[in-house]
């Protein structure tokens, strides 16, 4: 399988993102097509993601976030990404969105995370009424290259 090819930009993803966002699917994928589990929020994580005019804040977090996984990995950073810690990531920011391309710039104002503060990361965003594609390039603890994509639903 692999990861979805985006859609074309709409030309109008400034005012369809805007609103609150349940996460439904989070999957990585290889370049050959291989399915990879995110170590740190694992197979089927929860999250919510809120966009205003200018504004964002998101969140993350393992679903079995106990103290007696085995093997739990508790924290890494993949290039162009945020760390999460303990199972959990949460952070926010102001936005831009390039309405050609597609791609929404996350510039971080605070994070869960110290080394997020600061950081801009680069989205590839498809957004219709009611669903929120969100694409990005990142890598894996041992540095194996992935395309992650994270699929929305509108709450409001």
């Amino acid at each position: 399988m692999g990861s979805p090819i985006l859609t074309s930009p709409s030309g109008d993803l400034a005012t369809a993102l805007r609103g609150i966002w349940w996460l439904q699917t989070r999957e990585d994928w290889t370049k050959d097509g291989q399915k990879r589990i995110d170590p740190t929020l694992g197979a089927d994580p929860i999250g919510i993601l809120s966009y205003s005019g200018t504004h964002f804040a998101a969140q993350f977090m393992k679903r079995d976030r106990s103290k007696d996984a085995a093997g739990q990995v508790t924290s890494y950073s993949g290039s162009n990404n945020t760390v999460a810690v303990d199972g959990y990531d949460a952070y926010f920011g102001t936005y831009e969105v390039d309405e050609q391309s597609g791609k929404v710039a996350h510039t971080l104002v605070g994070s869960i995370t110290p080394a997020n503060i600061g950081i801009t990361a680069s989205r590839d965003m498809r957004a219709d009424a009611d669903r929120l594609v969100i694409q990005l390039e990142t890598t894996r603890p041992d540095g194996e290259p992935i395309t992650r994509t994270l699929t929305w639903k509108r709450l409001n």
